[in-house]
């Protein structure tokens, strides 16, 4: 229960489902999507993500094709449907507070891991033109989403979130820390989303020892193994 919390708290931050007229326009994926002005498919995003990081062992096997279309965001959205926040404006129907809305046709990969503890880290790769990208990189979470609550049924959660000063990973960072409380339980998720070469990627680091220096140097593999692999 409190992972669905904290998985629905960081999208509210961060990178999370599409819009409800995004998902009618979805299509389904055909392993090689392309968005008009990048030079990337689906398949060469899949080609560039992390293999297996250090301490972490893979969580299934990746998945790639339009963004919309791969099961980890279409669970979210269904997941994301049990939820309520205590302050609207903080989820949004995009779930990204000041961040703009995600393309659900966009060439997008993505792969999880986990290590012995439980921790948890995913990587999502993106298609997206420099512009766009940059758009994600700069957008800030409102000063008045900083602390919100979520319910699941009958089950409250507070979550606190700082926000990190603008990053130079790849060719600009940003890094967001959410701190998950719900009865005993304490979780924290550190995400950092960077933009490469006409890609956007971001990394998500879930667990109770989470720390904003792990998520970061998980980042900086996982965009020099992007830089490696795309041309």
């Amino acid at each position: 229960m409190t992972v669905l919390m904290t998985v629905t708290a960081t999208s509210a931050v961060a990178c999370g489902g599409d819009d409800d007229g995004a998902r009618a326009q979805r299509v389904k994926a055909t392993g090689r999507a392309a968005l008009a002005g990048t030079a990337y498919t689906s398949d060469q995003l899949a080609q560039a993500l992390l293999t297996e990081p250090p301490g972490y062992r893979r969580s299934g096997e990746p998945d790639s094709g339009e963004y919309g279309s791969l099961k980890a965001i279409q669970n979210f959205n269904q997941l994301q449907r049990q939820v309520t926040i205590d302050k609207p404006g903080c989820g949004g129907t995009g779930g990204r507070p000041g961040a703009p809305p995600m393309d659900a046709s966009a060439p997008a990969a993505i792969a999880s891991f986990t290590k012995a503890n439980g921790q948890s880290v995913t990587e999502t790769l993106m298609g997206m033109p420099a512009g766009a990208a940059e758009k994600h990189v700069n957008a800030r979470v409102p000063a008045k989403c900083l602390a919100f609550r979520t319910k699941v049924g009958d089950q409250w959660a507070a979550h606190r979130v700082v926000e990190s000063p603008p990053g130079t990973l790849g060719e600009g960072s940003r890094t967001v820390g959410v701190t998950t409380v719900s009865g005993s339980s304490h979780l924290k998720t550190w995400y950092v989303v960077l933009r490469g070469r006409r890609y956007l990627a971001t990394i998500s680091l879930v667990g109770p020892a989470a720390t904003r220096a792990e998520a970061e140097q998980l980042a900086r593999q996982a965009d020099a193994q992007a830089r490696r692999i795309l041309p």
